[in-house]
């Protein structure tokens, strides 16, 4: 664990940086996106409750070359206790189900493969939405399926700056954050360590993020992180809403 530990941090401090440095250089990558930073709002926001019937589409790119992968329709499908939110691709159909309770808390988080069952709920944006929080969220989770292991997770959260963001369903007062895994525990027992991270831009008035970008990177047995292996680099855009 101790050498985990030292792998990881030499991943943050100096080998995912000069990585990212040169695939941008090198590669016709899909943009970062850029918005216009604004003031914090004089009251605090209020994110949108949830009602059935809720629905946000996103087109969703392959960061390092643009790539349409899919375009991803979720739904708010039932409220209470739980809320739930069918997901399919156009390409891809069907897509696991993603589970909030209450809303703005994960249960069942389908964004990374596989699916992650949270023992704890943790949330899926900021507690607080004001730049500058931060937090660091522990718990346990299980694959569905495969209910006799849990693995551990840990996620901090870090709220950054208040921006205007345009995208495809139009122009949005967002709240930018960044959330990072960077010891977590895989559910691939080949993985020695394990790193994701994720830059989201979260608009209260719709409940959901305009645009969401993240990677992984994992390492096996006698690989160091200067060869690691990617997880997906994908970028969420809303391209409409209701």
């Amino acid at each position: 664990m101790a050498t985990q530990l030292i792998q990881m941090n030499l991943l943050r401090n100096w080998v995912l940086p000069f990585l990212l440095a040169l695939l941008t250089g090198c590669i016709s990558s899909q943009p970062y996106p850029t918005g216009i930073p604004v003031a914090q709002p004089m009251n605090p926001p209020k994110v949108r409750a949830p009602q059935v019937g809720q629905q946000w589409v996103y087109n969703v790119r392959n960061v390092f070359n643009q790539e349409l992968v899919d375009i991803v329709t979720e739904t708010v499908v039932s409220i209470g206790p739980q809320i739930r939110i069918a997901r399919s691709g156009l390409k891809a159909g069907p897509l696991p189900d993603e589970i909030q309770g209450p809303w703005g808390y994960v249960i069942l988080d389908p964004h990374w493969s596989p699916p992650q069952k949270f023992q704890q709920a943790i949330p899926l944006w900021p507690e607080q939405l004001i730049p500058g929080w931060s937090s660091f969220y522990r718990t346990n989770y299980q694959v569905p399926g495969y209910p006799d292991a849990n693995y551990y997770w840990g996620l901090s959260m870090s709220a950054q700056q208040w921006e205007m963001i345009s995208v495809p369903a139009g122009q949005f007062v967002v709240l930018k954050y960044q959330n990072e895994a960077p010891y977590f525990q895989s559910n691939d027992i080949f993985r020695m360590a394990s790193y994701r991270q994720e830059d989201m831009w979260f608009s209260p008035e719709i409940g959901r993020w305009t645009i969401r970008r993240g990677f992984g990177r994992y390492i096996t047995s006698g690989v160091y992180w200067n060869a690691a292996y990617w997880e997906d680099y994908l970028e969420w855009e809303l391209a409409s809403w209701k």
